[in-house]
């Protein structure tokens, strides 16, 4: 006999008690058809599994009251009960789930024994990972910054090379002080519309994990416009050009919001001293009472040569510098190296004599100004046999590496480089300042893309800061620069490590003119305005 053909035998005082009083009396209540025993006995099946039926004690005993005598007899010959009576010795049946004895049970009636139910069992200690954690040396400088915030000055430059974090690490201290006060606007400061729109997307992905309510992002720069009266409570994204053209024209969109501003971020705040930038941050700063700063910086110098400038910034910020100190390591890139977080880097010079004859003006020239004069940059742009070289050494390093960047000299230099390579078959493109928006867009994607086709972004201008693009694993920088900001803006677009989502290796190539100054590191970049801020204020 069948389990189907067990339960077509219960009449509805049995089918009734299967499925319970109360719910019989409810179901006639709302539809008498639906107690009716073929609709019971659907009900009672969606209720317990034929399993759960027959090894329940009180349902086993209704249902197998309902065999004919000879199934009865049968069933307790096989289970090896007491024969003389079937009845009786079913009822007093006992069966414990997973025994021989209710294996023969289910067997008799075709009804597949269920599957064990697993029991989880919590681990003793169990690590929980945070949504958007900090790694060690991150969390110290967070709490450095934090500190140096709320004393006097109130002015802090956190300085970490590029891939150590230090975006991530400022949200942090950001969603940690707008926890703390409500409502809270903090005024976020870049320079160019790319770092504006990472700025954005990175308190959005910070405030989601840490944050305590809902707050607003506003967005003021390129085609975005502020209604400063809505700016209270959240993250205002400023580009600097934006905000320095509104406080020229008039007062009524910084005034408002200068005086309620809880913390002011100056992002690759090297360039906090500008003229331009420092009007900015005074209005913000100290509109009536004196408002906290934070820079952000992987260079934390103006320049190369000229001390007086690097003597400012450090003055700026009260020569208040949070920086990487890790025990057991001289330096910082050492350590970030050895972890992960940046990779680790191979600097290859490609030398090139000639096309440039300097005269003894022109040395002169060199040694006044804070950069290479762009007189001679565009004499090595037109330089063939140079950009010969250039373009044999980035074929040969495709290679090795899927994405590539070619910082080049001029706008013309970059379109000419991606050209030849184009029409070599290399998957290239050019952005500069010039490229139309969709179209930077477009191609800074395709390089985006995560496929193994190699790819090759020549860029003059755009791409040195705020630029994202992890998995790029080289560099050949062809533009000639004395500024070490901006070599090391350069070298850090290939040299995150695989603790930031980047490389274990990358390779930096960079064009040595051999009648021009160069450099060799980014550990070099990291530091070379030591002697300014050694000398921190108590």
């Amino acid at each position: 006999m069948t389990f189907d053909d067990l339960l077509s035998r219960a009449a509805e005082p049995t089918l009734q008690e299967l499925v319970g009083r109360p719910g019989v009396r409810l179901l006639s209540r709302l539809d008498p058809a639906l107690i009716s025993a073929e609709h019971l006995r659907q009900v009672a099946l969606g209720l317990q599994s034929p399993a759960q039926m027959l090894l329940d004690l009180g349902t086993r005993q209704e249902l197998l009251s309902l065999l004919p005598q000879d199934e009865a007899a049968a069933l307790a010959a096989e289970l090896g009960l007491d024969g003389s009576d079937p009845y009786m010795a079913l009822a007093e049946l006992r069966v414990r789930a997973g025994s021989a004895r209710a294996r023969m049970l289910l067997t008799y009636f075709g009804v597949e024994e269920p599957e064990p139910s697993a029991v989880e069992v919590r681990p003793s200690v169990e690590r929980v990972r945070p949504e958007h954690g900090l790694f060690r040396h991150q969390r110290l400088a967070a709490e450095r910054i934090m500190s140096g915030l709320h004393e006097d000055p109130y002015r802090v430059l956190l300085h970490m090379p590029t891939g150590s974090g230090k975006t991530r690490t400022a949200m942090n201290v950001i969603a940690r002080m707008m926890n703390g006060r409500e409502p809270m606007l903090v005024v976020w400061l870049a320079h160019s519309e790319e770092l504006c729109e990472q700025a954005a997307q990175e308190f959005r992905e910070s405030w989601n994990s840490l944050g305590n309510r809902e707050v607003a992002i506003y967005r003021w720069w390129g085609p975005h416009e502020l209604d400063a009266s809505e700016a209270r409570d959240g993250i205002l994204v400023a580009g600097l050009a934006k905000a320095y053209s509104s406080a020229q024209r008039e007062t009524a969109k910084i005034g408002p919001i200068a005086g309620r501003v809880g913390l002011v971020v100056m992002d690759e705040a090297h360039q906090a001293i500008a003229p331009t930038y420092q009007h900015i941050l005074d209005m913000l700063t100290e509109a009536g009472h004196v408002t906290a700063l934070l820079g952000l910086t992987a260079t934390p110098g103006r320049t190369w040569a000229d001390i007086d400038e690097d003597e400012r910034l450090a003055d700026f910020f009260n020569r208040r510098r949070v920086f990487l100190e890790v025990e057991g390591y001289d330096s910082p890139i050492t350590y970030l190296i050895d972890e992960g977080y940046l990779a680790k880097t191979e600097f290859v010079s490609l030398h090139h004599e000639g096309g440039i004859d300097l005269t003894e003006a022109d040395r002169q020239e060199l040694a006044a100004q804070l950069d290479i004069p762009q007189r001679i940059i565009r004499q090595l742009a037109e330089d063939e046999q140079r950009n010969m070289a250039v373009l044999m050494r980035v074929e040969q390093m495709l290679n090795d590496h899927n994405r590539l960047i070619v910082f080049a000299a001029t706008v013309e230099h970059a379109l000419l480089l991606a050209t030849v390579l184009r029409a070599r078959g290399v998957d290239a493109a050019a952005v500069t300042g010039e490229t139309p928006g969709h179209e930077r867009a477009r191609s800074i994607a395709d390089f985006r893309l995560d496929d193994p086709a190699p790819r090759v972004l020549v860029n003059f201008g755009v791409l040195t800061m705020g630029f994202d693009a992890p998995k790029t694993s080289a560099a050949v920088i062809a533009r000639p620069t004395k500024s070490l900001v901006l070599y090391s803006q350069m070298v850090g677009r290939a040299t995150r490590g695989p603790q930031a989502g980047g490389n274990a290796e990358a390779e930096v190539v960079t064009v040595v003119d051999t009648a021009l100054p160069g450099f060799a590191s980014l550990a070099e970049a990291f530091h070379n305005w030591e002697d300014v801020w050694r000398q921190q204020k108590r």
